[in-house]
């Protein structure tokens, strides 16, 4: 017996990787979004969407601008396939998007997967085997030649299938499952076996994705490796690079952005995180992120409170009220000398110029909210948030003596309760004093 917990657990290992670009590289466009809330992010609830919820979803994730959706596992379940075949049969899917499914690397399930993409106009065949060492020998009981020879026997399936229904354009994209746990000549190995059964052109592009199904190193290493595969994918021209990042580390955010860096093209992920175990990436966050540097992210958030009660309701999972830039608190400060230096920001600020707004990284009014959550004031705020307020609610603009002298009365106040003063209590108090 190991006497110490940490004795249990194997480092992971650095890439030797020498000729590394990605470190000095900046992402400058946003990647192909793949949303798969409709099924890593709904397979993880507790109760699954109903068939409206998904529906709701699905509309939604169009309207923001998603042009890939992975929207079932429909050889899985009943549900899921009824799904596909309702989008399909009542024309859902809009011209200029492409559905994508899931399947495993099993005959009987490539077939029914088929099945359930009868008629569609564009689809995405997404299939996937687990390639890690542990998953090899313990869950499959195959050696890396058979792991190789069911991926390419699955691909070379998908691809017959497709050539008999020839009135769907068709594109296929393959996973390593825990491609983060693979030794990399073996996913190099696997991966090019495919694309040689599927022969992808730059016109005709399949896809590889690189999925980190359990989050086990920095997000360094993570990088390292899609540079690896980036520089040693045959056909790479004809391939769309993609990654799938689990949060298991809590680093998926980076992960996802330094993978970019390395090469990766198209991203995998849930709004505002959802997925099995610690979540997918936060997709949301991503293209947010992108958005606070000049860059459109492709997606529209603009109305991202609608967004979030839409994705609350429909997964019945709550967004945490610090979640970056869409939680119900990350735009407010309570903070005293936080709160003095945003009321000057915006007295300084002009019209029309670059956003530089001390502890507001993104503007509000970017995303469709407001500025009234901005400045609240508690026992910890102090003179600017009360001024803030009574400026912004009121246009009251106290001389500084007074804004002193005034703070010292709402303290009072606030010691007594013990809770948050709003800009009308504020008011009444000032008017009372």
């Amino acid at each position: 017996m190991l006497p110490h917990p940490d004795q249990k657990y194997r480092p992971f290992a650095p890439i030797q990787l020498q000729d590394r670009t990605w470190p000095s590289q900046t992402i400058t466009q946003p990647p192909i979004w793949l949303s798969t809330d409709l099924r890593d992010g709904n397979q993880a609830l507790i109760d699954p969407m109903s068939i409206d919820q998904k529906l709701r979803m699905f509309e939604m994730l169009v309207a923001i601008g998603f042009k890939e959706i992975e929207v079932a596992f429909p050889a899985a379940s009943a549900a899921d396939f009824g799904f596909v075949r309702k989008l399909i049969e009542e024309d859902r899917v809009p011209d200029d998007v492409e559905i994508q499914v899931l399947t495993q690397a099993r005959e009987d399930l490539i077939r029914r997967t088929f099945e359930s993409l009868r008629g569609a106009k564009r689809a995405i065949v997404h299939v996937y085997n687990a390639t890690a060492p542990v998953f090899r020998r313990v869950v499959f009981n195959k050696d890396e030649h058979g792991t190789i020879a069911l991926a390419v026997q699955a691909a070379t399936l998908i691809r017959d299938l497709a050539a008999e229904q020839p009135e769907t354009q068709w594109r296929f994209q393959y996973s390593p499952e825990v491609f983060s746990q693979t030794e990399l000549e073996f996913a190099r190995d696997i991966c090019n076996g495919v694309l040689e059964v599927w022969q992808p052109t730059p016109d005709r592009k399949a896809i590889i994705n690189l999925p980190a199904t359990v989050e086990g190193s920095t997000p360094n290493v993570f990088a390292d490796q899609v540079e690896w595969m980036h520089h040693h994918l045959a056909y790479r021209e004809g391939v769309a690079l993609s990654v799938h990042n689990h949060n298991d580390r809590g680093c998926a955010i980076a992960a996802a952005e330094l993978a970019q860096m390395a090469g990766a093209d198209r991203v995998e992920g849930c709004l505002f995180g959802n997925g099995e175990r610690t979540g997918n990436v936060d997709i949301v966050t991503l293209a947010l992120n992108l958005y606070s540097q000049g860059i459109h992210p492709g997606l529209d958030f603009s109305q991202i409170n609608e967004v979030a009660r839409t994705v609350e309701d429909c997964t019945q999972l709550p967004i945490h009220p610090r979640h970056p830039y869409v939680g119900d608190l990350v735009f407010t400060a309570f903070s005293g000398s936080h709160q003095d230096a945003i009321r000057k920001g915006f007295a300084a600020r002009q019209p029309d110029t670059i956003w530089d707004m001390p502890y507001l990284p993104i503007d509000p009014a970017d995303l469709g909210r407001s500025y009234e959550s901005v400045v609240r004031v508690n026992s910890q705020s102090g003179k600017g948030g009360i001024s803030f307020l009574l400026e912004r609610d009121y246009n009251l603009h106290l001389p500084r003596r007074l804004q002193i002298e005034f703070s010292r009365v709402v303290q009072q106040a606030m010691d007594a309760t013990g809770r948050e003063m709003t800009a009308p209590m504020l008011w009444e108090l000032f008017e009372q004093e």
